[in-house]
């Protein structure tokens, strides 16, 4: 006999419960025939009754046992109709349970290897970290050598600083050390992927490269904030390769020609001018170009922070010609993409306005920096850091064309919001610094009352009762505010108010020991 498959037999019972219910309807037809016949008038069922009375009786008997007959294959027809609709049912989740099987042994697979690898990255990483620990030793103790050399070098040269570099810094509007590049302040990076990823991203930044059909992985923010870590404590032999072999990654996977690439040759590229090496660093600088002009558009907002990368980077080399087209196409990209009012708008103006300032054209040096403050101030209100920042490199400009009338009101007005914000409104009890320094120049405050004696109002119970207190304690960017009570103080000395720059410069030397001292007490404590 040949083997008769589940549908064959599906289809078969379903034939033969057509044919049963065929023949129940035929004898339940003939049935109440009968019956009706059995009802007919008294005179025809004496005679019936007379001529098949036992015909009658037999007939039914025989009909109502082949109803039954027929019912009880119906039923076994349906229970082996439903038992096939389980089996096709039971066979159908063998057949996905199969496939999981199969998914579920490919990632298996998938998982062992990416673990095989992780664990020769954790063995190499093990190692590298071993050779750092013996490098970190012996820079150490190279450090604990060369201390002795650096105080005596502090030693000889703190008689002839407090004038001129003072005046220095407040000239550049940037408050740095003499050894420190006067642009790196002034010249903010400005990209998603670069030292701005340090500060809080504004989230509209961030939807707008979403919008924009590029959202630099999260990864390569991670990888970056590292790299940027690593270069800040001057582990360039460490942030180097890192980022060589993540590119090498990134190439490999994705192609030379993608988005996240360019971010990568833009972190290195960072590094490379952290170095000095800005050659390598255009290079790599105008590759991202390249890349972010082909896979994103001309009109990016990537595309305009690389082009501001590769303006600052020309800045830091005094090419201020070259590099200012690139800063003005990048201040038309997110004027077009992000509208003439955003902040990343006023932070490239504040870039544009100092490739102005090098090049002499203070007309346009004050309208850019004007615009900038406008944007800060109505989009991220008085007190944002930008604000003071904005105001201090307006009032460099102001001090380099011989203003500085404006420039001393900028700089008040910057201590007067700290004040402000901290203490509240200004009255005669509530003075903020630049007031008592000038009154101290004109004899109306006596050295106790202004600098912590022991009067009330000057002792601890007020804000200047310790030098600096009142700025550790104000809720403003306090880098930007020391360097404003710098700038001030030089601008008062080179006016000849030598008290009243004597007043804010040792403010401004207490508030930085007080930040600089922070960090090493709450170690301690932890």
């Amino acid at each position: 006999m040949t083997a008769v498959t589940q549908e064959e037999v599906v289809n078969h019972t379903r034939t033969i419960v057509q044919g049963l219910e065929a023949l129940r309807n035929e004898h339940t037809t003939i049935l109440a025939g009968l019956n009706t016949a059995l009802q007919h008038t008294q005179q025809q069922q004496q005679i019936e009754q007379q001529n098949n009375r036992d015909n009658v009786p037999e007939k039914a008997g025989i009909l109502q046992k082949s109803l039954d007959q027929i019912e009880l294959g119906l039923s076994e027809a349906q229970i082996m109709l439903a038992l096939a609709s389980h089996l096709q049912t039971v066979e159908a989740e063998k057949q996905k349970q199969r496939a999981q099987v199969r998914r579920l042994c490919q990632e298996n697979m998938w998982l062992r290897d990416e673990l095989a690898t992780t664990q020769q990255k954790l063995q190499s990483s093990e190692q590298r970290v071993a050779q750092l620990e013996e490098d970190k030793k012996h820079l150490e103790f190279m450090a604990s050598i060369k201390k002795y050399d650096a105080d005596v070098q502090e030693g000889a040269g703190s008689g002839d600083t407090s004038g001129t570099s003072q005046y220095s810094a407040a000239g550049a509007g940037a408050g740095k050390d003499k050894h420190d590049d006067s642009t790196v302040d002034l010249f903010p990076d400005d990209d998603a992927d670069d030292r701005t990823a340090l500060s809080p991203t504004p989230p509209a930044q961030f939807a707008q490269q979403i919008s924009a059909g590029y959202e630099i992985p999260a990864r390569l923010r991670t990888l970056h904030n590292l790299v940027i870590q690593y270069a800040s404590q001057g582990r360039y032999e460490v942030a180097v390769p890192l980022c060589k072999q993540a590119l090498e990654d990134l190439e490999k996977t994705s192609g030379h020609d993608h988005p996240d690439v360019a971010t990568m040759l833009n972190i290195l590229a960072l590094v490379y001018r952290d170095q000095n090496k800005y050659k390598e660093a255009a290079n790599l600088l105008n590759d991202a170009l390249n890349i972010r002009k082909k896979t994103l558009g001309d009109n990016h907002p990537a595309v305009a922070a690389t082009l501001n990368n590769l303006a600052v980077l020309y800045g830091k080399r005094g090419k201020y010609k070259d590099a200012e087209p690139l800063c003005k196409r990048a201040l038309e990209i997110r004027e077009k993409v992000l509208g003439r009012d955003h902040p990343d708008v006023a932070k490239q103006l504040n870039n544009l306005a100092l490739l102005c300032q090098n090049q002499a054209k203070y007309e346009e040096v004050e309208r850019y920096y004007q615009r900038a403050l406008e944007i800060y101030e109505s989009k991220l209100g008085p007190d944002d850091s930008n604000v003071a920042k904005t105001k201090n490199n307006l009032a460099s400009a102001y001090l380099k064309q011989g203003k500085y009338k404006e420039a001393e009101t900028l700089y008040k007005q910057v201590l007067t919001r700290a004040h402000e914000k901290e203490f509240g409104a200004i009255d005669s009890q509530n003075k903020p610094i630049w007031q008592v320094a000038e009154e101290r120049e004109e004899g109306k405050l006596t050295g106790a009352t202004a600098g912590g004696g022991d009067d009330k109002k000057g002792n601890g119970s007020g804000p200047y009762g310790d030098y600096g207190g009142w700025h550790k304690a104000a809720k403003v960017d306090s880098p930007t505010v020391n360097t404003t009570l710098k700038n001030l103080g030089a601008l008062y000395r080179r006016q000849g108010k030598f008290e009243a720059a004597e007043t804010l410069e040792d403010c401004a030397v207490r508030s930085k020991k007080e930040m600089e001292a922070a960090p090493s007490k709450v170690s301690l404590n932890s």
